[in-house]
């Protein structure tokens, strides 16, 4: 594989998540409290971390920096650095690799696992800070062409939607009025 940490270029701080725009991949995430944020890409099956680069930009609370000739199909996830201060509210725990808010595809499951958790589970006390890598079991993000045709996709998981208050299937079963 190449190695793209020493090609990055500083991208821009827009559209959020990971955009391909024919010719390499800006990354944008935002975070108002991080001190350093990092893009690792993955083998084509999602197992190995090939490379961990750091993003060179932050504008406006966003990370951001533009890899050449990473492409679609590629697998990602991030990790963020920052305090861990429970107390105030931050978790930044860099052995966590997080997925992107901002994806257009995703890869892989989710297996529960005590490294998931950004505290010793095992200890019961939330406050602790756990070094493990959850990297192996969490899902992770997938790069899109933005102008891939969805229609007929076979590998799309139907994902079936639970009534709302407002659906027909909801209003059928209300019980009738008395």
């Amino acid at each position: 594989m190449a190695d793209f940490g020493k090609r990055i270029k500083e991208g821009l701080p827009y559209s959020l998540g990971a955009t391909w725009n024919g010719k390499g991949t800006n990354f944008a995430i935002f975070s108002a409290n991080a001190t350093k944020a990092e893009v690792c890409l993955f083998d084509e099956h999602g197992e190995r971390e090939l490379e961990r680069i750091e993003l060179p930009e932050y504008t406006d609370e966003i990370w951001h920096g533009y890899l050449p000739e990473v492409h679609p199909g590629m697998i990602y996830g991030y990790r963020m650095h920052g305090p861990y201060e429970p107390e105030a509210g931050h978790r930044f725990n860099p052995h966590k690799l997080l997925i992107d808010p901002y994806a257009r595809g995703h890869f892989g499951d989710l297996t529960w696992d005590p490294a998931v958790f950004g505290y010793k589970m095992e200890t019961a006390d939330d406050l602790s800070f756990d070094e493990r890598d959850s990297a192996s079991f969490v899902p992770k993000c997938v790069i899109v062409d933005p102008a891939f045709e969805w229609q007929g996709e076979p590998s799309r998981r139907a994902v079936p939607c639970l009534p709302t208050a407002g659906s027909t299937a909801a209003r059928s079963r209300r019980r009738p009025s008395r």
